[in-house]
């Protein structure tokens, strides 16, 4: 107990980093996603590449990458410190696995439902907009929760970066010799992160009765 506010620091952290991760993996798997589905050969070629390489490798080798590798490149732009690299390796990985949640929705919707939205005259991006994503995001909802819960957990690999997270507050006290105290407590942590999260997604599911 008398290491709260150092784990509250990491607490502070986590979160942060959970929710700017969340962000920008949400945007970079849509864009991914509908590269997937893309009638551009091009843009289906690299976004399949790119969820291949990026779920078919650990995350912490990919956050290596970002933290150790890129530097040795000598351009400004690419050097990052923990922080950075953490949350950069988090939102690539996590990006990975979320459009292929997304594909798998908009390949769920039938494809009537293209054509007939086509033949009504609106264009193949309005179809999308209006008819397929609203679908596809209903379907998807489950698997996208379950990546959000993961994003979390995910996030203990900061501690390997100095990033101040849960994991590295609780990294730090261990040496102190209470170890089984140390790592309960920074499990109590992230359960107050990823149980709301939870019940947020179950909402979620009861309300669009997936």
């Amino acid at each position: 107990m008398n290491n709260l506010d150092l784990y509250w620091g990491g607490f502070v952290t986590t979160l942060t980093t959970c929710v700017i991760a969340l962000l920008l993996s949400f945007v970079l798997g849509f864009l991914i996603a509908i590269m997937r589905v893309s009638t551009v050969g091009w843009m289906r070629f690299i976004s399949r590449w790119y969820v291949e390489f990026l779920r078919n490798t650990p995350l912490l080798v990919q956050v290596f990458i970002f933290y150790y590798a890129l530097p040795t490149l000598e351009i400004d732009w690419l050097n990052f410190d923990g922080f950075q690299a953490g949350m950069l390796g988090l939102t690539f990985y996590t990006a990975a696995y979320i459009a292929e949640n997304i594909r798998s929705g908009i390949q769920s919707v039938p494809s009537g439902q293209l054509e007939a939205s086509r033949s009504s005259g609106l264009s193949y991006l309005q179809s999308m907009i209006f008819i397929i994503l609203p679908q596809a995001f209903r379907i998807a909802t489950p698997p996208l929760g379950n990546q959000f819960i993961n994003l979390i957990k995910n996030s203990a690999v900061l501690a390997f970066f100095a990033g101040g997270d849960i994991m590295y507050v609780a990294d730090s006290l261990q040496s102190s010799g209470a170890v089984f105290p140390v790592y309960i407590t920074a499990g109590i942590f992230y359960l107050i992160l990823t149980i709301p999260m939870s019940v947020f997604v179950n909402f979620l599911e009861r309300k669009l009765a997936v």
